[in-house]
């Protein structure tokens, strides 16, 4: 049983990190999470890596933390953890192939847990998140995932104005040509988090347990046309949900990029089925899905390459247009790298109309994101969007903790939060069923 002395009402049981993201949700303490942190882990490297950025956070010298990790290594990690259960909550970021089945057998035994996505990698999998949540809901605990892009200041600020209808009309219906709403996200698998060269595991450029592109990044891109159309309404994936079309690709990886991204100088026995001519290994980590979302059309696609060039980095393209007005995100060269919103007239208003619209618009907003501003740029209008409202994707998972505590606290979650989380991985699942 969780330690009842403790003074933290929330206690963590952090299972198997294999994933970096395990460990930025303890980048920031909180009050109501207990500094004990119990760590469930098989021996070996993904398990030191994990510990490593928690001692670097512990021993910082601005704001350091206070985290006392006790850690259990051995093959039956998972058995002592549901047997010992020191904590409330499960932590899971990591390895996928099994972690729809610790996701399962922790809300079974009482435990409540936060997931990084993706919870699911294929359809059998749906099937058990979905009895999953119906056990949790038995078992009065919460299950929910990790989705950071809801605090990034450019997709709210997108999400606000798109319902401001004044400024964007309404959003249209749009075609398989011409979606409605598209999401595009770049990732690299060499980059930097936290000043250092991130070591990724072998394991992350095998499908079987990583997942491919459409059912791992891609489960941002669907929860975020969710959130933004169709902000705090239930989404039932069996009436609102049609998977028109889906596709996958390869990006591929000579020997000596998988040992830079890894650190280890040979591919492991399970990596040898992807394989290709001269030792380069073929990982399916790009993906596109065509679908409707409530008679919307909506196009999420995933791209995953190497490297960013010099100056770049993960970048992410995003537009949704409205009757009025069209919000494009995007994230080039010309912004320098970094996420930029701009307002695209599509009325048959004049200039000096639309422009005083963006203004009252942002005006509307200052209470929930204060400094707004905006500037001509070309034909568009660019919203300036203060620092104070981009602390970065790293504290995004210290937002999303406090968002979950907030919930534990009320003992329960929004209405629309569980129906489309299932929807959510309908979709990115059945685009990878359609995709085969």
């Amino acid at each position: 049983m969780a330690d009842q002395s403790t003074k933290a009402p929330y206690q963590l049981m952090t299972v198997d990190p294999g994933h970096f993201h395990a460990g930025l949700l303890q980048k920031t303490a909180l009050d109501e999470i207990d500094p004990t942190v119990h760590v469930f882990a098989p021996e070996g490297p993904d398990v030191k890596n994990y510990l490593g950025m928690i001692e670097g956070f512990n021993t910082r010298e601005e704001d350091p933390t206070n985290w006392n990790q006790v850690v259990y290594t051995g093959p039956d990690f998972f058995e002592k953890m549901i047997k010992d259960k020191p904590g409330n909550i499960m932590v899971v970021a990591g390895n996928n192939e099994k972690k729809t089945e610790y996701i399962n057998r922790a809300v079974k035994a009482g435990i409540n847990v936060l997931a990084d996505k993706p919870m699911v990698i294929n359809s059998d999998d749906f099937e058990l998140l979905k009895e999953t949540f119906e056990l949790a809901e038995q078992n009065d605990v919460l299950l929910y995932d990790i989705m950071t892009e809801r605090h990034e200041a450019t997709i709210m600020t997108q999400r606000a104005l798109s319902q401001i209808p004044e400024l964007f009309g309404v959003l249209e219906t749009g075609s398989v040509e011409n979606p409605a709403i598209t999401k595009e996200s770049v990732h690299h698998f060499f980059k930097y988090v936290s000043g250092s060269p991130l070591v990724r595991p072998a394991w992350f450029f095998d499908v079987t347990q990583q997942g491919e592109g459409l059912v791992d990044i891609m489960t941002h891109l669907v929860d975020m046309i969710q959130w933004e159309c169709y902000p705090e309404q239930i989404i039932d994936y069996k009436k609102d949900v049609n998977v028109l079309n889906a596709r996958s690709w390869a990006t591929e990886l000579t020997p000596s990029m998988f040992k830079r991204i890894t650190k280890l100088d040979e591919y492991p026995d399970y990596l040898h089925k992807d394989i290709i001519s001269d030792s380069v290994l073929s990982v399916h980590s790009n993906g596109e899905i065509n679908y409707t979302l409530k008679g919307t059309h909506a196009k999420t696609s995933v791209i995953w390459n190497y490297e960013a060039p010099e100056g770049a980095k993960d970048t992410h393209y995003s537009i949704m247009r409205g009757t009025k007005a069209n919000l494009i995100i995007q994230q080039g060269k010309k912004e320098d790298y970094q996420a930029t919103l701009y307002v695209e007239n599509t009325s048959e208003e004049s200039d000096a109309l639309f422009m005083a619209n963006v203004k009252q618009a942002l005006a509307d907003l200052q209470g929930d994101l204060p400094g707004l501003a905006m500037e001509k740029d070309g034909d568009m209008v660019k919203i300036i969007i203060p620092d104070e409202l981009k602390v970065g994707h790293e504290a995004h998972f210290v937002q999303v903790a406090k968002k979950y505590i907030n919930y534990l606290n009320q003992g329960k979650m929004p209405d629309w939060e569980i129906p489309n989380m299932i929807s959510k991985y309908y979709t990115t699942t059945k685009g990878y069923e359609m995709s085969r």
